[in-house]
């Protein structure tokens, strides 16, 4: 740890590899000031490595981490113990301990220690609850007895007690509902001192100063917010395309030019062997120009053969700079639905945790369900799916539907890619699947990969090909916090792919900014019922 009053952190050649030999880091450089920095990459990247890396809890294999200040980190899948009470997860306890044993009337001195300075820490410990919207959490009150996204608030509380130097968050907005996000925005934006944040959150990456891009090991700066890094990307990949077009006509006249040195020294050979055979010319001469000609257009075919290397190199070069975050592209005429066909019936259905709900879906609508944490969302997807029977009503599905929830489970880890299809289609041949598998970005061998192996936006990819190349064709489906854990380039990936989606759609989500790029039709509240809503 660095001694330093400004809080920063440094990472000066760090290498790392996975377990299994796989290479990650090769020789990164980081360096992070004072401020809020968004980083970004595709899954699979690192990025969640390289904060472990930072907060100590992976080591390198060489190279240094360097942080001046507190580090305070909150990992992406955060797992507490549900029995600890909620001033115990918030480092708090022994200090309350001490705080309500001196106000008995206990003077034992070892009270006054543990207190220190910190008289006003249940003070302090309620206003910092009541800014992440958990006035109501009781600090009495065990883990057990609150919600996944309360959970998350809780431990960026604690962090926020500690006041750490050097703040690191990972996917910090996964499972929080609407409210508690605006909340974790707002003590984003208040944040003083280093905050580095991964995150496909959109609203959250336009609270940032600064956009570190990790990429192929290396991080790129931009700075301002996400639209700001997106307009720059965009004009640079402007100009790198433009350019492979320019190598690309380079190389192509390269090309020509050696083809045509070719014919040069052909026809010199030809001219120099009629010569020596009609015996225009003496032998000795005859000879002596086909190897001066020889010579000289073998130069000048060694020369555009340079000239068209190097132009294979510039254009090389000028295609490296172009990303390739590939569309999944996907053409399903059998999901379709006929315009104010009946899709879905809910007639006064209950289900469980109390939540109740009549609905008609009709033809290809497109509804977008919200509700704060803990509404029965996910449990409503459920037994419309029929993994769970309502306590009572009617769910009645009119249309093939498919479901995928959160957990992302509908795959046998121990099959491929293919065979996973090929479960859930047994009418289509392998070649077709594999066709079918080339539009989700499973190309050449990778659909022969087992799921087991996979990363999670492959995963993902993988179970969203299923649901939607299965026999029969869903013409409904169910998704359920799907922008989870997905890089930015994966929520775009999914939004090409369901705009090609022909059948009707209920999708759960927090992330507004995804919902409204998928052109929803109806926009549904759960809170308590299942009641209409204005478009966020």
């Amino acid at each position: 740890m660095a001694a330093s009053s400004t809080p920063s952190v440094t990472c000066d050649r760090l290498t790392f590899s996975w377990p299994d030999g796989t290479p990650l880091f090769d020789g990164l450089d980081l360096a992070v000031g004072p401020g809020r920095t968004g980083l970004i990459g595709l899954n699979g990247t690192g990025k969640s490595a390289l904060l472990k890396l930072i907060a100590g809890e992976l080591t390198p294999a060489s190279g240094t981490v360097r942080v001046a200040g507190d580090i305070g980190y909150l990992p992406q899948n955060l797992a507490l113990d549900t029995t600890r009470r909620v001033d115990q997860v918030l480092g708090v306890d022994r200090i309350r301990a001490a705080l309500h044993a001196i106000e008995a009337g206990d003077p034992d001195e070892a009270h006054f220690a543990v207190v220190g300075e910190d008289w006003d820490i249940e003070e302090r410990t309620r206003a910092t609850l009541d800014q992440l919207g958990l006035d109501g959490v009781g600090l009495d009150r065990t883990v057990g007895e609150v919600s996944g996204g309360e959970t998350v608030l809780l431990r960026l509380a604690a962090l926020l007690l500690r006041r750490p130097g050097v703040l690191l968050l990972d996917e910090p907005t996964n499972n929080l509902d609407l409210r508690a996000r605006q909340r974790l925005y707002a003590a984003v934006s208040a944040w003083q001192g280093v905050l580095v944040v991964v995150s496909h959150d959109r609203e959250l990456l336009e609270r940032v100063d600064h956009i570190a891009d990790l990429r192929a090991g290396e991080v790129r700066w931009f700075g301002g917010t996400l639209s700001a890094y997106e307009e720059a990307l965009a004009v640079e990949q402007d100009a790198a395309e433009r350019m492979v077009r320019v190598a690309e006509a380079d190389v192509r006249r390269q090309k020509r030019e050696l083809v045509e040195a070719h014919g040069k020294l052909a026809d010199r050979r030809r001219v120099a062997r009629k010569a020596y055979d009609t015996k225009r010319v003496p032998r000795i001469v005859a000879n002596s120009r086909r190897s001066m000609a020889q010579e000289s257009a073998g130069k000048h075919r060694q020369l555009h053969e340079e000239r068209l290397g190097r132009a294979r190199e510039r254009l090389a070069e000028a295609e490296r700079a172009v990303r390739e975050d590939d569309e999944i592209r996907v053409d399903l005429p059998y999901t379709e639905v006929p315009p104010r066909r009946r899709v879905l019936s809910l007639r006064s259905a209950r289900v469980r945790y109390g939540a109740g709900a009549t609905l008609e879906v009709l033809g290809p609508e497109r509804i977008a369900l919200v509700g704060r944490n803990g509404a029965g969302k996910s449990t409503l997807l459920s037994t419309v799916a029929g993994e769970l029977a309502p306590v009572s009503g009617e769910v009645l599905a009119h249309v093939p539907l498919r479901y995928l929830p959160q957990r992302l489970d509908i795959l046998d880890e121990s099959l491929s890619v293919l065979d996973n299809v090929r479960r859930m289609a047994p009418g289509s041949s392998q070649q077709a699947i594999r066709a079918q598998l080339a539009r989700f970005l499973f190309r050449k061998e990778r659909p022969d990969q087992p799921v087991a192996t996979l990363s999670g936006g492959e995963r993902f990819r993988a179970s969203l090909a299923a649901l939607m190349l299965a026999e029969p064709a869903p013409q409904l489906l169910l998704l359920d916090e799907p922008t989870n854990n997905l890089d930015l380039a994966g929520v775009r990936r999914l939004t090409s792919a369901l705009a090609a989606y022909r059948g009707a759609l209920v999708v759960a989500s927090h992330d507004v900014p995804f919902l409204r790029g998928l052109g929803i039709t109806r926009w549904l509240l759960l809170d308590g019922e299942l009641t209409e809503s204005e478009p966020l």
